[in-house]
């Protein structure tokens, strides 16, 4: 099979590069962010146009191979790579364009969420997105975006016009909610089920002059930082969001203003008097910086493992928990990460998106990091078993973008029973023979589900 693939790639006529193992760089270019996970495919395809990406399908499908599609590369599981079938690599389509005079943002399928913030804040936009400047944009607004504009302007999805999407039958695509509406549905949510994006639309949002405020404090104190800042918190406009890194080393609280910069002391300086022990401040920043401030922490080649869940409200038990969690922690840099929500992404009805969980204040995340592979067995049970304590005081709902397991009865848990029936019907439509299977998969009516390997 391996060589048949090989040979229809060839044939192709990708018009793009084509990394076969026998390359020097293939090495370089089968490692993915997360380095847990080392695979070995048969090739990697640099497409640089939708006709190339429309070869690259159909040869997959010819030769029913593994099909891999990377856009950042920084699926926690795995899914950017396969063992012995085709990667799709996107980084060639990332070009970006921005519309001032209208605030539209067209976004090429391989670009990173740095690329976006570099072409857009210049012009006084931004779309909300990510908190890791090298994430990709297409696997973070497929699976629903979650970043520091969501309680203001909502989900990344949310700002989603359109796209242009290559599906399995390797015909390109315009969805949108004119155009071919349940696709654009499922699209809002449900991942890379249905297709390969080459270009997303967005309705890009302004963005004025920002301030942001951070401080440290002993992790003796979590119960008083954590309730104390949800409670300023939750009384505050939108224009105010926080976040919390938990450690065994201390508990770090981010706050972000984007209103009126004459009001950012009066929002921003309460949470720097939440306990006497607090070390930090607050300024204005360039989003810029912000939205890479997080990078070195999440850098590529680092070991990952997450699992999150959705909660109502920061109250005594979770905080409990967490602190528990953050006790053993096994490496200084693990930690439960826990941005704020509501605001904007609860004002777009449940049942308009098939992303799930909207009515949630927050969301939470265990992710162990590490860099020795000798601590893969001690970091992952960690991470699953404190994951695993946090879950049972969880919403049923779920994000399927911070996952590192999503077999299972996962899909069905993370979008309920309802909305996943809505996704099966799409995907038997678009994608019958499943195809695009790595993913937090969800499988066709009628077909034998493919084992995601990835």
């Amino acid at each position: 099979m391996a060589i048949d693939l090989v040979e229809r790639l060839t044939a192709a006529g990708l018009g793009g590069d084509l990394v076969l193992p026998r390359s020097a760089a293939f090495d370089r270019r089968r490692r993915i962010w997360n380095a847990v996970v080392d695979r070995h495919p048969a090739a990697i395809v640099r497409p640089a146009t939708a006709d190339g990406v429309a070869a690259v399908v159909r040869a997959a499908a010819e030769c029913d191979a593994l099909l891999s599609v990377r856009c950042g590369g920084h699926s926690f599981p795995g899914h950017s790579t396969c063992d012995g079938g085709v990667v799709l690599e996107l980084s060639a389509m990332n070009s970006v364009s921005v519309d001032p005079a209208v605030g539209r943002c067209v976004v090429g399928g391989g670009a990173l969420l740095g690329d976006v913030d570099r072409a857009a804040v210049p012009h006084g936009l931004a779309v909300p997105a990510g908190v890791v400047s090298h994430t990709g944009i297409g696997g973070l607004t497929l699976g629903g975006g979650i970043g520091w504009l969501s309680r203001l302007h909502g989900l990344t999805i949310d700002s989603l016009v359109g796209v242009d999407i290559v599906t399995a039958d390797g015909v390109l695509r315009r969805a949108s909610a004119e155009r071919e509406p349940e696709l654009f549905w499922a699209l809002r949510g449900g991942g890379g089920n249905f297709g390969v994006v080459v270009a997303f639309e967005f309705q890009a949002r302004a963005l004025g002059p920002v301030s942001a405020g951070k401080w440290e404090y002993p992790l003796a104190e979590i119960a008083d930082v954590m309730l104390g800042a949800a409670s300023l918190a939750g009384d505050a406009p939108r224009e105010l969001t926080i976040s919390f890194s938990v450690t065994r080393i201390g508990v770090a609280l981010t706050a972000l203003w984007t209103g009126a910069p004459g009001r950012a002391e009066a929002a921003l300086s309460p949470f720097g008097r939440l306990t006497a022990s607090a070390s930090g401040g607050h300024g204005p920043v360039s989003f810029i910086d912000l939205q890479s401030r997080t990078d070195h922490h999440s850098a590529w080649g680092r070991r990952y493992y997450a699992k999150g869940g959705f909660v109502r409200h920061v109250d005594a038990a979770l905080v409990g928990r967490i602190a528990d969690a953050v006790a053993d922690g096994p490496t200084d840099h693990s930690e439960v990460y826990v941005p704020q929500l509501g605001g904007a992404v609860g004002d777009v009805d449940e049942e308009a998106t098939a992303y799930s969980g909207r009515e949630a204040g927050y969301y939470w995340l265990v992710e162990p990091i590490w860099d020795d592979p000798a601590d893969d067995a001690r970091c992952l049970e960690w991470g699953r078993r404190q994951g695993g304590r946090l879950a049972a005081l969880s919403m049923d709902a779920n994000y399927v973008n911070e996952q590192a397991d999503t077999g299972g009865d996962f899909p069905e848990q993370a979008y309920g029973s309802s909305k996943y029936r809505r996704l099966r019907e799409i995907k038997t439509r678009y994608d019958p023979t499943n195809l695009f299977r790595l993913n937090t998969n969800i499988e066709p009516a009628g077909a034998a589900a493919a084992s995601a390997s990835g």
